[in-house]
C-alpha cells in the first residue's frame, strides 16, 4: 500500500501561482508509478487535470482548461510529483489530489479507474 500527502495549496489572488508536491510515505517509492493530478470543486466531479509517465516524464497530459498554465514533473530522486500552477483562475478553485497508476505502463493514465493509491487532497482558493 503507498500512501501519498498533497502540500502547497492554499489561497492565492487571480495571477498569482502555487507549486503543489505529492510525496509517497515514506519508505515506499513511486518512481514507476504514473501519477496524476485531479480536482474536484463542489457540487462537480472530480477532474483529471495533468498526468506523467513513470519513466521521468516521458509521457504528459494536461486538460485542455490548464494548457499552457499548469506543468507537472518529477523528481524520482525525491520520489515527488509536482504540479506548478501559474496564472490561477477563481475556476481554478478545488480540493487537488494525486493518484498513483502501478501500471508502468510508459504513458501518463487518464482514466480515474486506472489509479490504485489516492492522497487526501489539498485545498485551493484562487480570489477574484
Amino acid at each position: 500500500q503507498v500512501q501519498l500527502a498533497e502540500s502547497g495549496g492554499g489561497l492565492v489572488q487571480a495571477g498569482g501561482s502555487l507549486r503543489l508536491s505529492c510525496v509517497a510515505s515514506a519508505g515506499r517509492t513511486i518512481k514507476s508509478y504514473a501519477i496524476g493530478w485531479f480536482r474536484q470543486a463542489p457540487g462537480k466531479d472530480r477532474d483529471l487535470v495533468a498526468a506523467i509517465s513513470w519513466n521521468n516524464g516521458g509521457d504528459t497530459y494536461y486538460a485542455d482548461s490548464v494548457k499552457g498554465r499548469f506543468s507537472i514533473s518529477r523528481d524520482n530522486a525525491k520520489n515527488t510529483v509536482y504540479l506548478q500552477m501559474n496564472s490561477l483562475k477563481p475556476e481554478d478553485t478545488a480540493v487537488y489530489y494525486c493518484a498513483a497508476d502501478r501500471s508502468s505502463s510508459g504513458y501518463a493514465s487518464t482514466g480515474q479507474d486506472e489509479y490504485d493509491y489516492w492522497g487526501q487532497g489539498t485545498q485551493v482558493t484562487v480570489s477574484s
